[in-house]
């Protein structure tokens, strides 16, 4: 069992208290000081921010080296035979005080071919101007630690032309023609609208003309100038919403027309799913999903990859041809717990929610340990939330991985992490790497702890 000490991630929309709080300074000291927003720690194995180790008989090295010297001994066999010699997920805790930037991440292909040309050219790894930092594409899941909200994909489009109806703005009003003018011949472009279909994938051939005419209106908010007036106007409208769903989409984008102003961008969050979690509710994003997470602090699990295709709502690279390329368009509710089809699924044994998506890389487990467990509000919540779905699975112990690699976090107060080989009482901010080769791990209060023992989280795979 090895000592992790995460990798510290300073941007501009990070928080200056939250991650702070749950850190301690000696995991902030490689952070270029304390001044300043922290925004995300990373617990990786990312050859470009890969986590310290430190052994029981205090040797370091590094998350990347250990996984690459003893592959078997770290991931398991299914793992490493799967992955290759690599921690398969990127595991993070991420604090918003300001929305991030509009984004989607790539598919299979696109990462791969945009990876490879990036480096044809020559462009470095750490360069500015680079969207590819891999050949990995990337889903990820965001579990809420505190309330947590987000814009993620598509709304249906009478929801979309709802909103933006309600903008009295010129780009808002090109985006509702650009939603309204039906096309019904591939190839036949509504007028004005051709620099948006020359920048449809090749895949647009086979899609119905909503999906091209969200794909417009999309690719008009991206690609217009600066804007004046947009704020005043959507806080205008904000006043005349009554529907709680849209209430939210609109707070969304007043927030991030506060952040960024002048930013057309802002427009695209009355076309997405305002998203709103409490604390052990989550969203599954797939590849090609548009999102924007815009306040809170969260859990964040994804493929071992750092590849963000950016759009706006940021003063880092934009790489909109890209990002159009492999865009998701189909309307959709986000993909939560709640929700079976999906295969997102929360489910429960005593203290502990586990969320499964449908990828093999990752999942990830919250609990609470202590005499006060059986009362953590998470609990009550999920249960009424999702009860009826919770009552239909068989409860019984939770696979915690053996024979996989795990990293245990406590987020809050005390508690003892023990596998077959070894064990470690963790403080809030502590963390642990358990090889694959240690078995069964197990959380339980520290020893001497208060009765309201610890939470925690445990990031693993699903092989």
């Amino acid at each position: 069992m090895y000592v992790i000490r995460p990798v510290p991630k300073r941007y501009v929309w990070g928080s200056y208290t939250r991650l702070q709080s749950l850190f301690c300074a000696e995991l902030l000291s490689t952070a270029g000081g304390s001044d300043g927003p922290l925004a995300e720690m990373w617990f990786s194995g990312h050859p470009q921010s890969p986590s310290r180790l430190i052994a029981p008989d205090g040797s370091q090295t590094t998350v990347l080296q250990a996984v690459r010297e003893r592959p078997e001994y770290m991931l398991g066999r299914r793992c490493s035979e799967q992955f290759g010699p690599e921690l398969p997920f990127l595991f993070k805790i991420i604090a918003a005080r300001i929305p991030l930037s509009l984004q989607v991440h790539p598919v299979d292909f696109e990462a791969r071919a945009g990876f490879n040309a990036q480096n044809a050219l020559g462009i470095a790894q750490d360069a500015p101007e680079r969207s590819f930092h891999d050949a990995e594409a990337k889903s990820e899941m965001v579990v809420a630690l505190e309330p947590f909200e987000a814009s993620v994909g598509f709304s249906p489009i009478s929801v979309m032309l709802r909103n933006l109806s309600m903008v009295a703005h010129p780009l808002a009003a090109r985006m509702v023609e650009a939603l309204t003018e039906r096309t019904m011949r591939i190839g036949q472009t509504p007028e004005g609208f051709e620099p948006a279909d020359a920048m449809m994938p090749v895949s647009s051939m086979v899609w119905p003309d909503s999906r091209r005419r969200i794909f417009r209106a999309f690719h008009t908010a991206i690609t217009a100038g600066p804007v004046d007036g947009l704020e005043s106007q959507l806080r205008y409208a904000s006043l005349r919403v009554s529907d709680p769903v849209a209430r939210r989409a609109f707070h969304h984008a007043l927030a991030a027309a506060a952040a960024f102003p002048g930013d057309p961008s802002v427009l695209t969050l009355l076309m997405l799913n305002p998203v709103s979690l409490q604390e052990g509710e989550s969203v599954f994003i797939p590849a090609g999903t548009p999102h924007a997470y815009i306040h809170g602090m969260a859990a964040e699990i994804m493929n071992n990859s750092d590849n963000v295709l950016r759009a706006g709502m940021t003063v880092k690279h934009k790489d909109i041809p890209r990002l159009l390329h492999t865009l998701n368009c189909q309307p959709g509710a986000p993909v939560d717990p709640a929700d079976a089809r999906f295969g997102d699924m929360a489910t429960q044994d005593g203290n502990l929610i586990v969320y499964t998506p449908h990828i093999d890389q990752f999942m990830l487990a919250y609990g609470h340990t202590g005499a006060t467990a059986t009362a953590w509000p998470v609990m009550d919540r999920v249960h009424r939330r999702y009860g009826i779905l919770l009552r239909q699975l068989t409860l019984g112990r939770i696979d915690q991985g053996r024979y996989k690699p795990r990293i245990v976090l406590c987020t809050s107060g005390a508690v003892r992490c023990s596998s077959e080989a070894d064990g470690r009482e963790l403080s809030a901010g502590q963390a642990v790497f358990v090889p694959a080769a240690e078995g069964w791990v197990s959380v339980e209060p520290a020893a001497g702890a208060r009765t309201d023992g610890g939470s925690f989280l445990v990031a693993t795979t699903q092989v």
